[in-house]
């Protein structure tokens, strides 16, 4: 090392930030702040002072660390020195120069914990050439989260909206959601929550050392996204009683969460739900360079004691007094990732659920368990693959508790659990059904494989559950929220004599995890004579479902039949869900980066009663300035209400920043009507 070259003999050093950013993938976090990603390399450019010469060749070394308590044994810390060439495989320099400027190349180790580094000379004491963020790489070969894909690539690390959907398989909705990984403070959020992790608080030194493991890091954000009596960042809640915070459903970004749970010294944002806490994992993950993708399982089963059976009671009202649950949809996310902890061919996707519902070795989180291990039963592989497997795999056992304390069997079902298993499809605002890589099809070889791998001995056999009654629910096409409409119980008799029997058919609000609420709807309870079949009708009527419905709009039907010779109990359900109204949009102006845009929205009132408190929301990336906007409203004929069948309008104006594909995501709100959403994608041009 020359003596000349020396902090005083540098007059300036450019990190190229924004060449350096392109080339990572990274340019949307910032044009400023360089952020790279491990095992791809990086040119900075080191400005002398008149007269200093650097002499390429000479023994010139370099540090790079991370972290509180930097350690070369802990890999936190590398010293490397100048060489002739980049190695990809290890941390590595090469300069060239010019008069009186040096560009310097530094490549990180592949495995390199991910975080915020401090580059320097190594000349005795440490010369700082700056500050760097090291992200994963799946870009990169070596990196364990690499993804062959470009177009994968795309959509799971870089898109910064999606969709997520709910609902029920008959009636799948879709929620539009912009997660905002590129937004900016965002990636200094996502740092924040690993340095306020449990592991970190008690060994930083081990925690920062750890972070080279996607897995560890997928581990870390699942308990940490909960929050329960920690530093996490959201408190879920499952009531209707979200009087001091926000109801899960208003949330339509994950950056209002993570800024506002940052800008409040790390107190836990109230409150979540499933798809809340997945969409916020997702952002999270993909900020920190992890493939990440939302995942919606339908009829997804909730074992209490790990016995992979829904053994569930049920008392005359229908209400489940047993601890096991099934959700009409549960949302987790997965990550995509090597897995060298367990035998090849178990890397790729693996899901990961940050809802505080398991604990994993003393701490609530879920994951990351392999698809393919679920998928095939192994039960023994890390992490959480039993509960995992019962979430989409487990059969369902049903009874009867009368309140004489008797207990009848009703029947059961192998394949309630696990449908229709979606994700958005890749570069298209599609549904993607995935059920196939979490389960055999029903009735295989190789389901019969699988259940005899785990042992599954309670599988229903098929001829002791067919009833001498059939029973089955029908509704209408047409189930607005706001009208009176006729669901149907029918009655099939295939005895061959007349059966009398008992019908009771009512309607009860649910909500989307299957807590039920108030009646909404009741058929007489009458003994009838069939001698081949019959029909028993319900009326749904606004003015009594109004008052039992949620925020989710969703009606549970039950139609329980008694055999009046036999008294064998016999039961059909179906959940509905009440069809909202559309927003109808219109986008003013040339979509130009700078140039005002206007979102020309209108709704129709579908209830037979005004609305009032109407706000319509919009939000999109690199649209809305990283927050929601709201607008007053310009009503037809009233000042305040919107009446029956009346419109809604509002004119709302945003400035695009960034050109490309953009997704503007609109909700509408009101006193008695919730959850509208929809959007729109928008090409923006420079």
């Amino acid at each position: 090392m020359s003596l000349l070259f020396t902090v005083v003999e540098i007059e300036r050093i450019d990190l190229v930030c924004e060449v350096n950013n392109t080339d990572h993938h990274t340019l949307q976090n910032s044009v400023d702040r360089l952020i790279v990603r491990r095992g791809q390399p990086f040119t900075i450019t080191l400005h002398l002072r008149p007269g200093t010469h650097f002499q390429n060749g000479d023994n010139i070394n370099f540090i790079a660390q991370t972290g509180p308590i930097p350690s070369v044994e802990a890999q936190t810390k590398a010293k490397f020195s100048l060489s002739r060439f980049i190695s990809r495989s290890s941390w590595s320099a090469t300069a060239e120069t010019s008069d009186s400027t040096v560009s310097l190349t530094v490549c990180s180790h592949p495995n390199a914990p991910i975080g915020v580094y401090k580059l320097m000379l190594d000349q005795g004491e440490g010369i700082g050439l700056g500050e760097f963020v090291l992200l994963f790489n799946p870009w990169c070969k070596q990196d364990s989260v690499y993804l062959a894909s470009e177009a994968e690539r795309e959509e799971y690390v870089l898109s910064q909206d999606g969709l997520i959907y709910r609902g029920i398989p008959k009636h799948i909705t879709v929620l539009p959601w912009t997660f905002g990984q590129f937004e900016p403070g965002i990636l200094d959020i996502c740092l924040q929550i690993l340095d306020e992790s449990p592991n970190y608080i008690s060994d930083a030194a081990l925690d920062c050392s750890e972070r080279r493991n996607p897995v560890y890091v997928t581990r870390v954000l699942g308990a940490m996204i909960n929050s329960l009596g920690d530093k996490g960042v959201l408190v879920g809640n499952w009531s209707d009683d979200h009087e001091d915070g926000v109801k899960p459903t208003v949330w339509k970004d994950s950056c209002s969460i993570l800024q506002q749970w940052s800008n409040d010294g790390c107190r836990a944002v109230r409150y979540g739900q499933c798809w809340v806490f997945a969409a916020v994992a997702c952002t999270v993950s993909r900020a920190l360079g992890i493939p990440c993708r939302v995942v919606t399982n339908y009829g997804s089963a909730r074992d209490s004691n790990g016995d992979l059976v829904m053994e569930r009671f049920y008392n005359e009202f229908d209400e489940n007094i047993a601890n096991d649950s099934i959700w009409n949809f549960h949302v987790w996310v997965e990550n995509w990732m090597t897995r060298p902890d367990l035998a090849l061919g178990y890397e790729g996707w693996q899901a990961s659920d940050p809802t505080p519902q398991h604990r994993s070795e003393g701490v609530l989180c879920c994951g990351p368990a392999p698809v393919r291990a679920i998928k095939e039963g192994e039960l023994t592989f890390k992490y959480d693959v039993p509960f995992m497997y019962a979430e989409v795999n487990a059969d369902v056992v049903e009874y009867i508790k009368l309140r004489d304390g008797r207990v009848f069997k009703m029947g059961g079902s192998t394949t309630e659990v696990g449908k229709s298993n979606s994700t958005k499809a890749v570069g298209r605002d599609e549904r993607e059904d995935i059920t196939h890589n979490y389960k055999y099809p029903e009735g295989s070889q190789e389901e019969r494989r699988v259940y005899e791998k785990v042992n599954h001995h309670n599988k229903l056999a098929q001829a002791g559950e067919e009833p001498g009654f059939h029973i089955k629910i029908k509704v209408t096409p047409d189930m607005q929220i706001g009208s009176d409409f006729d669901v149907y119980a029918e009655l099939k008799n295939n005895t061959m004599v007349t059966k009398s029997c008992r019908v009771m058919f009512y309607g009860q609000a649910v909500s989307y995890n299957g807590k039920l609420g108030e009646t909404c709807g009741l058929g007489n309870c009458l003994i009838v004579s069939y001698v081949s079949g019959g029909k028993v009708t319900l009326r749904l009527e606004y003015a009594e479902y109004s008052k039992a419905i949620n925020q989710d709009r969703m009606i549970k039907l039950v139609a329980l039949l008694i055999d009046a010779e036999t008294r064998d109990f016999y039961r059909a359900k179906k959940t509905i869900i009440l069809d909202g109204p559309e927003i109808i949009v219109n986008i003013l102006g040339v979509p130009k980066v700078g140039q005002n845009l206007v979102a020309d929205l209108a709704l129709q009132n579908p209830l037979p009663e005004p609305l009032e408190n109407c706000v319509f929301t919009i939000h999109g990336a690199n649209l809305t300035d990283g927050k929601p906007i709201t607008h007053e409203f310009f009503f037809l004929n009233r000042v305040g209400t919107v009446g029956p069948k009346e419109f809604v309008t509002a004119k709302v104006q945003f400035t695009p920043k960034l050109p490309g594909q953009r997704k503007i995501l609109i909700d509408f709100a009101s006193d008695k009507l919730h959850n509208v959403e929809t959007y729109e994608n928008l090409v923006i041009y420079e």
